[in-house]
Order: C-alpha cells, then sequence, then structure tokens
C-alpha cells in the first residue's frame, strides 16, 4: 500500500514531523510518501490562507496522486478535502476530520488545542463543516508569538499541557485534540500528562487512510461527491486542468488509480 502524506504549507521541517508521527503507526509493508508544497504560506492559519492551501493541495493532489492507494491532506483545517472527494478517486482523508472522527470513538466530547489565537476561528468553522458542534466542547488557542513554526511544539509544550487540562477541567472535554500540523507526535509525548485519551491528527489520518484503502470503496458515480462533468480552463496548471477537463496529460504515467 501507498499513502501520499501531502503537506499544503512550504515549511519542509513541518513535513517531516508530519511524516515522523505517521511513520510510527504505519502498518508494515504500507509506504508514506511525504510531500511539501512549493509554493504558499509557512504554516496555513486564516480563511483566506486556507482558501490559498486548499487550490494548491489539489494542484499538488493532480500531480501527484497516480500510483497511490490513498492521500492525507495533512492541514488540520482540512484545506481543498471537499474539492478533492470531488476529483479524485482515491480516498482522499483530511486531518482534522479524521482526528475528530476518532475523538468522537473515545467520548462524548472533545476539545480542540492549538498553539495560536488566530487559528481558533478557522478550526470551529471546520467542526461546523464536519457536522460535529454538538460534539465540540470547545476550542483553546494559545496567545503570543512564537521563535519558529517547526519548533513550537518544544516551545509552548507545558503551555499547551496547561491548556489541555484546562479544557478537560473547565469545558468536560473526554477527549483532546492537539491540533495543528506543527504539532505533529506530540501528543505521544505529553499524553501521560493529560487524563483523557488524547488524539494525534496525523496518526489518525494515516490510518483511516490505510482502513479506506483497504475497504476500497467505490467512486460515487450519483450524489455530491460524484466527478463533476468535464469544463474548459484557462491558465490552470496543467495536471489540474487535466482532470477538471477529463482529459489524460501527455507523457503522464497511467496510475493503479486517480481521476485523469
Amino acid at each position: 500500500m501507498k499513502i501520499l502524506l501531502l503537506n499544503p504549507n512550504t515549511t519542509p521541517a513541518v513535513t517531516a514531523l508530519l511524516h515522523a508521527a505517521g511513520e510510527k503507526v504505519i502498518s508494515p509493508g504500507t509506504e508514506l510518501v511525504p510531500a511539501t508544497a512549493a509554493r504558499g504560506v509557512p504554516y496555513i492559519a486564516t480563511r483566506a490562507e486556507a482558501q490559498i492551501g486548499g487550490a494548491i493541495a489539489l494542484e499538488m493532489l493532480a500531480e501527484a496522486h497516480a500510483g497511490f492507494d490513498a492521500a492525507v491532506i495533512a492541514a488540520f483545517g482540512d484545506p481543498g478535502l471537499l474539492g478533492a472527494r470531488e476529483l479524485f478517486d482515491i480516498p482522499i482523508v483530511g486531518m482534522a476530520e479524521a482526528a475528530m472522527l476518532t475523538a468522537c470513538m473515545l467520548g462524548r466530547r472533545f476539545a480542540i488545542v492549538t498553539f495560536a489565537r488566530a487559528l481558533a476561528p478557522w478550526y470551529q468553522e471546520c467542526v461546523s463543516m464536519h457536522g460535529l458542534d454538538a460534539r465540540c466542547a470547545g476550542v483553546r488557542s494559545l496567545d503570543g508569538a512564537f521563535q519558529s513554526i517547526s519548533d513550537v511544539q518544544a516551545e509552548k509544550e507545558d503551555l499547551l499541557v496547561r491548556l489541555a487540562n484546562s479544557a478537560v477541567e473547565q469545558d468536560e472535554a473526554d477527549v483532546v485534540i492537539l491540533s495543528g500540523a506543527p504539532l505533529a507526535g506530540l501528543a505521544g509525548k505529553v499524553g501521560d500528562r493529560i487524563p483523557v485519551p488524547v488524539v494525534d491528527p496525523v496518526a489518525a489520518a494515516v490510518r483511516q487512510a490505510e482502513t479506506l484503502a483497504t475497504l476500497k470503496p467505490r467512486k460515487p458515480v450519483a450524489g455530491t461527491f460524484r466527478r463533476p462533468d468535464p469544463k474548459p480552463t484557462i491558465g490552470l496548471p496543467d495536471a489540474l486542468a487535466a482532470i477538471i477537463e477529463h482529459r489524460p496529460r501527455p507523457g503522464a504515467k497511467p496510475g493503479k488509480k486517480g481521476g485523469s
């Protein structure tokens, strides 16, 4: 099995954190292949950046999806996720959705804990997008700046643990999700300091991608996630244009599955 781990921001060190956390839970024989966006922002933190990251995620998937059994969009707010499910035949897993659905199987209500205030409104809207408002005890975020996006989990570890414990005590959260791609792997390090289950989003997403690839769901030919009808494009990257226009790319190697 081969899974694409797609980071739609431009920080290779964050991709390395995501890949390391995913490698710890992947099944023997599964290959987890990381990819980092070549353009965009160092980390996605706002609605506008999420729109940009979503478009970049679609471009990256169009270019790289052939030959993969599933893909993970490894940004917590799931930029581009629903559009990707329209366009591509392989299962596409969002890190936020996978984390929240995992949390729902561990407790009644989950709390999302993250490292920057700017992320909170987008994350709350992501909860609503997935229809999980009633299961969410709240989104808590740290105030203040941080020195480096790739080192933020080490810099803010104690504060994040304290914030998670506040969510348990004050918001009555049954599960905590440590959210944001730069926090990948932190759940395993601090889980014994928080008195409820702690979910690592990339670990949940990678395991869910494996499950869906094993189940081999068919691409819907009806309903809202069927592949859209072909449409002409102007100025898009050729790989994405080929997907939208329903045409083969010259010189492209055929994959096991895909939208092209």
